[in-house]
């Protein structure tokens, strides 16, 4: 194993690399965080498309009344079957 002389030029060497090295980790970093934040926004803008059309809406509230007079219905056929 040979052994590396330890001069002043290697030492510059060795902390302009190091920097070299945390710098590009940083680059790598941040472009990630900027991938991740650009997905984020695109699956926020893309959410509002999955929103119900009026016309499934009413599909809905009709639906939902139909169901709400059939509860009704047969609340009002159990009051009247308990009082007999």
């Amino acid at each position: 194993m040979a052994k590396r002389k330890n001069t002043l030029t290697r030492f510059l060497e060795d902390i302009v690399d190091d920097t070299k090295d945390f710098v590009d980790d940083l680059l790598d970093r941040a472009k990630d965080l900027e991938t991740d934040v650009r997905d984020s926004a695109k699956n926020v803008v893309d959410d509002d498309e999955d929103a119900p059309s009026p016309a499934e809406v009413a599909s809905l509230r009709a639906s939902l009344a139909a169901l709400q007079a059939k509860v009704d219905e047969l609340t009002a056929l159990q009051v009247k079957a308990s009082k007999n």
